[in-house]
């Protein structure tokens, strides 16, 4: 099994951490394969709520579904890795093996529609870990998710850089009537062979072109988002990318740069050394140059573009080709003078 990350970092909420010794294990090749290709691990949530409210001032979106917690696509720069050690586990391996399964987000997501309280207005599948990731074929909880907010109107974009959204193509299409859908396909690069070695178990390029094209094609809102451009990796291939996505259909487009917080950069900087090692110096060297000598920057603001000339340069280049390929479009917001609140899980009728 390829995995993005080969690492066990040490949780940054834990006071001690294990390191393995292979010393005496060298001989022992079916141990060390199994422990360098973990198998996955589902692991059931019994989450209370689930619906996440964001505050940050960078991103555009108020309220996001996350039903998942880590990610099978096991991306190497995925900037959500550090958000598993809330749950005990580590960003590297146990991110993209150990996967939190939220059984009940349907009936959850329900009752969060059902309140008195709840004044409609877009809510984003996912604001962290990818809602059309492999495990979404098993257990079916954005499609659960999707068919509630389809009978209550309630407008939902979608982040994925998987093709397999195209499942919903019939509940997406019906959502599209009502203007309450907008689906952001992700693609970082058209090489497929360096694909798969940054992003292992996510669709392939041309899968993701076809399903800008698919779902274009049956009149649902969507996107293109090149995240992240990594400078000095795929920074040149912004260009090939908009084209690419405005010859499938795509609507618009937008980008963000690589962001490295916490435990992602130790495993960014080991997946670079031992994919790309020819690149390795290069690539470092011009992220620095946009995070002003360091390899992250968590301020708001600019943690999303960057800054210094090379930042300058790739939004400039961005700006360019978007407008070239008219991808640069400014849209209205999702419908909201649909929404019908549903009936609660539990069957309540409302009085009024």
């Amino acid at each position: 099994m390829r995995h993005g990350s080969y690492l066990d970092p040490p949780n940054r909420f834990e006071k001690t951490h294990s390191v393995p010794d292979f010393t005496d294990l060298e001989w022992d090749t079916e141990y060390l394969r199994d422990f360098h290709n973990r198998k996955i691990e589902y692991i059931a949530d019994d989450s209370k709520s689930i619906v996440s409210e964001n505050n940050s001032p960078d991103i555009r979106f108020r309220y996001s579904v996350n039903p998942y917690r880590g990610c099978i696509h096991a991306c190497a720069y995925c900037y959500a890795r550090p958000s598993h050690e809330f749950l005990g586990y580590n960003a590297g391996l146990d991110f993209e093996t150990k996967i939190v399964v939220k059984e009940r987000a349907p009936k959850l997501f329900r009752d969060w529609l059902a309140r008195d309280a709840w004044e409609p207005e877009l809510i984003v599948f996912s604001g962290v870990t990818d809602c059309y990731q492999p495990a979404e074929r098993k257990y079916q909880l954005t499609r659960g998710c999707l068919e509630v907010a389809l009978e209550a109107r309630q407008p939902v974009g979608i982040i994925t850089k998987n093709a397999l959204v195209l499942r919903d193509l019939d509940l997406l299409t019906q959502m599209s009537a009502y203007d309450t859908v907008g689906v952001s396909i992700s693609i970082t690069t058209l090489d497929e062979s360096l694909a798969r070695t940054m992003e292992p178990r996510t669709s392939t390029p041309q899968a993701r072109l076809r399903a800008i094209r698919e779902l274009t094609s049956a009149g649902v809102r969507t996107r293109v988002m090149v995240a992240p451009i990594i400078p000095g990796l795929n920074d040149s291939e912004i260009p090939a990318i908009l084209a690419a996505a405005a010859a499938a259909g795509a609507e618009s487009a937008s980008y963000t740069l690589l962001r490295l917080p916490l435990n992602v950069l130790p495993i960014f900087s080991e997946w670079l050394e031992r994919t790309q090692p020819l690149k390795k110096d290069r690539v470092e060297s011009r992220i620095r140059s946009t995070r002003d000598g360091q390899l992250s920057d968590a301020k708001f603001g600019r943690r999303m573009r960057g800054a210094g000339e090379i930042a300058e340069q790739i939004e400039q280049m961005f700006r360019v080709f978007a407008k070239k390929h008219g991808l640069d479009q400014k849209h209205a917001p999702l419908a909201t003078s649909h929404f019908t609140r549903p009936i609660a899980a539990s069957g309540q009728l409302r009085l009024f």
